[in-house]
Parts: C-alpha cells; structure tokens; sequence
C-alpha cells in the first residue's frame, strides 16, 4: 500500500514529526520518507546525531532509575514519543513492578503506537495532551486519578523543552509543573545548547521550519534559570557524555541535560 494511504487520520506526511525523527535515528521502523529524509540530513550535517539519540535514551534511562531508587513510583513521561526500548515504564517496573506511568505526547500517530504497543501492559496510560498546556495536562492527571500529587512524582522531560518556541514560555510550564509536585518528586529534562555546530543548526533550521519538529537551541543559562525552585543533582547541568560519566566523545549535536529534586 502507497505511504501516502497508510496515514493515520489528521497527520500529515508531506512535514517532519519529531517523534518519527527519533524512531528512525534509533532504528525504528515508525516513521515516513520525509522523517527519513531529514535524518539523513541531520546526519550529513552532524553524524555523530544518531549516537546522541543513544545516549539521550541512556540518560532517560539513568534518570528513571535514579527517581525509582529514591522511592518514586509514579512517573509522567512528557513528550514520550513512540515506545522504545528501554521505555519508562521498562526500567521503572524493574526497581518495582508496581510502578505507575502515564505516557504523554501530543502526536495522534504516537498516541495510536503507544495504545496498540502498550495495551495490557498494568499500570500504563497512554495520554494525548499537550505539554504547552500544563494546567489541562495536570488536571486531566489530578481527575482521572492517573497521578496522586500528595506524593512524590517523576516528570521526564527529555527532548522536549527545544520545541518549545520563546512565545510558548518555556519556563513557565516548568514552572506549572514544579508547583503541582510534592517535596521529593524529581524532574529529568535535556535541552539543546546554542554551542551546537552552526551546520547542522543551518540545516534542522531549513528543514524544520513551520513544522511540529522546529526548535531552538538556548545557552545553559538561559536553561538553567528554567529550573529555579529545584535542587540539581550532581553533576548539574552539564552534556548528556558528562551525565552519563562514561568519557563519552563530544557531539556536533551539544544537548544538556540534568535531574532535579524538588525539595
């Protein structure tokens, strides 16, 4: 059957998806022809952006466990993405099978994957919500009893704040976010840096114009002050390789990230 009649319904397959970007550089089998395309591009300009793609997920990884291992047993995966191994709820259930983790993306076609890729997997929820709009996010969360926010909570927030543009107030979701969680909960987030090679910055920028996929890289301050209010945990806001603290090699692709603890 041709592409173009698979498409599920209200998605368009002419513009980039994020998401299917990141299947793709991941060796996933969800994406289109113009994801493809961007990808090889993305390549060209910065090969080493598949290896980043590993390591973002690594870092999701880690920071779950980190969460878990403090006590943490329920998660909200923000901008979730299409299910990929190691998911959320994979690594949280190992540290305790009664893990709970409501997976959220705004995409109806990642939102299709995740019901048929998670049906009948106890105690996780698939939700189509946008994460520009935390207020209804939360109180869908806080109504349908998928998040008690007595108690510490997880917000995974990895590969996400980049999309959203300066008028979109970036901060003041983060913001939103920390006021709903209780004392002990903890946020994992990565970011693009501005320090990322002027090529590939170039290239995305074209490709990804007007598309759900465009971004903007930020300087680490300017990401820093996102998350006022949190305790950083070691070793702060620093590259995903230095996250990870495996003497990974630099990328042209610079993404930051860090894990904090609301006190």
């Amino acid at each position: 059957m041709p592409e173009i009649e698979r498409v599920p319904e209200g998605v368009d397959p002419t513009k980039p998806n994020t998401a299917r970007v990141y299947n793709y550089l991941l060796g996933g089998k969800d994406n289109y022809a113009v994801d493809q395309a961007v990808a090889h591009r993305m390549l060209l300009a910065a090969p080493d952006s598949r290896t980043m793609a590993w390591f973002s997920r690594k870092f999701l990884a880690q920071a779950v466990t980190t969460a878990a291992v403090a006590g943490v047993r329920q998660f909200i995966d923000l901008g979730a993405g299409i299910p990929t191994t190691p998911s959320v709820h994979e690594v949280a259930k190992e540290v305790d099978p009664a893990a709970r983790v409501v997976s959220v993306d705004y995409d109806p076609v990642v939102f299709a994957h995740a019901n048929a890729m998670l049906a009948g997997v106890p105690g996780v929820t698939p939700m189509l919500a946008d994460v520009r709009r935390p207020e209804e996010l939360l109180e869908r969360l806080e109504h349908e009893e998928l998040i008690d926010f007595t108690q510490p909570v997880a917000i995974l927030c990895v590969g996400v704040l980049h999309f959203v543009m300066d008028h979109e107030h970036p901060a003041e979701i983060v913001a939103h976010f920390r006021e709903a969680m209780a004392p002990g909960s903890y946020l994992a987030f990565t970011h693009g840096c501005d320090n990322t090679h002027r090529d590939f910055v170039d290239m995305a920028n074209s490709d990804t114009a007007g598309s759900p996929a465009q971004f903007i890289l930020r300087p680490r301050d300017e990401v820093a002050s996102y998350f006022k209010g949190f305790e950083m945990l070691e070793p702060g806001l620093v590259t995903v390789q230095q996250w990870l603290g495996d003497d990974l090699p630099a990328t042209r692709l610079v993404i930051l990230g860090g894990v904090c603890r609301k006190p």
